[in-house]
């Protein structure tokens, strides 16, 4: 049976991006993609409207949610694993709103049902194979020290604590282990300490990665502290920081309305 699998897109003031990335989703791509949906975190540029503009003129299956706050990066993805289980889709694809990553990276595992023996394939800027464009070589070097440490405490090779190119599958969702993780850029640090925990099947593959007119919404210096300690709480007692609620604001119910959709004629 045919896998139903859904693209997510989060976007956060990406309006001079978003429309690069949409432009991605070729036939090609929709012969494996059964929907996309773009989730708007309350942008205060003119993201919403470049999406909304796109979908009322391209005849694709788009569709356009902004959340009812501004959740974060990681709140967005609660909307959107929401999304998916609601829906009966067997997959959610992550691919950030700001072109720099490609989902045409993840593809060729769809294609040859390599999916199928994970929970989780997770994009890797920092693996061989992987080609990055504009990129510093000093934060390439901070990911790589991190990276290192991580590792050591999960005794696994981790190649990304979070790029903006990942594969789920919905069935490893389903126990919303993720609800109380940061909604913040942490969540996909949590979500690599989750998946050791709960012994999830991950693999890291290449992908192909640049950096030109985005704008970064990484503090380096307070992000690089605050990951520190969350390891260091993870490798102290892995259960106690699994099941504790690290968001800085508890939210009963992550929801987003729909702006604007288009399923193709």
């Amino acid at each position: 049976m045919e896998d139903k699998i859904l693209l997510f897109i989060p976007a956060y003031n990406c309006e001079k991006q978003i429309t690069r990335v949409l432009d991605q989703l070729d036939d090609d791509v929709f012969k494996i993609i059964r929907e996309v949906i773009v989730i708007n975190n309350r942008s205060t540029d003119n993201t919403e409207k470049v999406v909304a503009d796109y979908i009322k003129t391209h005849n694709r299956n788009i569709k356009l949610l902004r959340n009812n706050e501004n959740y974060g990066l990681g709140g967005s993805h609660k909307v959107a694993f929401d999304y998916a289980k609601k829906n009966n889709f067997d997959y959610v694809i992550v691919l950030h709103g700001d072109d720099q990553g490609s989902v045409k990276d993840i593809l060729p595992y769809i294609e040859s049902e390599e999916h199928k023996n994970y929970d989780c394939i997770l994009g890797a800027r920092f693996m061989k194979k992987s080609k990055l464009i504009g990129y510093s070589k000093f934060r390439t070097f901070g990911n790589r020290v991190y990276n290192l440490l991580f590792s050591m405490v999960v005794h696994k090779k981790i190649y990304d604590l979070g790029s903006g190119l990942n594969l789920y599958k919905v069935e490893m969702l389903k126990y919303e282990f993720y609800k109380k993780f940061p909604d913040n850029l942490m969540f996909n640090y949590c979500m690599i300490l989750a998946s050791n925990y709960y012994d999830h099947n991950i693999r890291f593959v290449p992908i192909s990665w640049r950096e030109d007119d985005q704008v970064s919404n990484v503090k380096m210096v307070n992000q690089a502290i605050t990951v520190l300690k969350m390891l260091f709480s993870y490798m102290v007692n892995k259960k106690k920081f699994i099941y504790k609620d690290l968001r800085t604001k508890p939210i009963d119910n992550y929801s987003a309305e729909v702006v604007c959709e288009n399923e193709p004629r």
